[in-house]
């Protein structure tokens, strides 16, 4: 079976090639011109997704990383369950950092998945961190993240602009009051525009009266 490295390995893999680059995906010549030149400068127009209107809204300060990754995340929660992982550490009433190295111990078996892709792009971009996360890493990585989610810039809506958004779609059930939608589009100065979409998961479960 596969090794994962760990320790030094890491260190030393990472000072020669960080996984996530300037050619990150991009193979060959065309492949790089096209995203440079073409679709890296393009908005992003986001139609779905699972971000709480709330945080949005008030642009919510996370306390740490493991909040802002683990709190809400289903496809987190559904790759730690298959790891085995125990549900105090997934959605029980574990300290965060206790969380973040069980989701430390997941990142390495979701190799060749989006999840793995996704999580050290962001470390990278967002945090300037370049190493593998691993349970040789956890708590660095909590630590540096952390301390850089206390300074400005690092809100909920502070986030989605530098992600150079434009507009999104947040999901939304059919008796949602959405205020917050309507406090958002009541400022002046917003930096991407926020809709609700509808979601009828509830008022299609006829089969189960108390959530219909």
């Amino acid at each position: 079976g596969l090794r994962y490295p760990s320790g030094p390995e890491i260190r030393g893999a990472i000072s020669m090639t960080p996984f996530i680059h300037e050619r990150f995906l991009l193979e060959g010549d065309a492949a790089q011109n096209l995203y440079r030149e073409y679709a890296k400068p393009e908005p992003i127009i986001d139609y779905h997704n699972h971000l709480p209107p709330q945080d949005i809204a008030q642009n919510t300060r996370f306390s740490n990383i493991a909040e802002m990754w683990l709190a809400r995340d289903h496809y987190k929660w559904r790759a730690m369950r298959t790891n085995g992982v125990d549900e105090r550490l997934v959605t029980g009433d574990a300290p965060w950092r206790e969380k973040f190295r069980a989701w430390a111990a997941t990142v390495p078996m979701t190799l060749r998945n989006p999840l793995y892709h996704w999580t050290h792009l962001e470390l990278s971009r967002y945090f300037g961190i370049d190493i593998l996360l691993s349970p040789d890493t956890a708590d660095e990585i909590y630590d540096r993240a952390n301390e850089m989610l206390a300074t400005d810039g690092f809100g909920a809506r502070d986030l989605i602009a530098r992600m150079n958004v434009t507009h999104l779609c947040t999901t939304d059930d059919p008796t949602d009051t959405l205020e917050y939608h309507e406090g958002y589009a009541r400022r002046q100065n917003r930096p991407f525009e926020m809709y609700p979409a509808w979601r009828p998961d509830r008022a299609l479960m006829v089969e189960d009266p108390r959530r219909f």
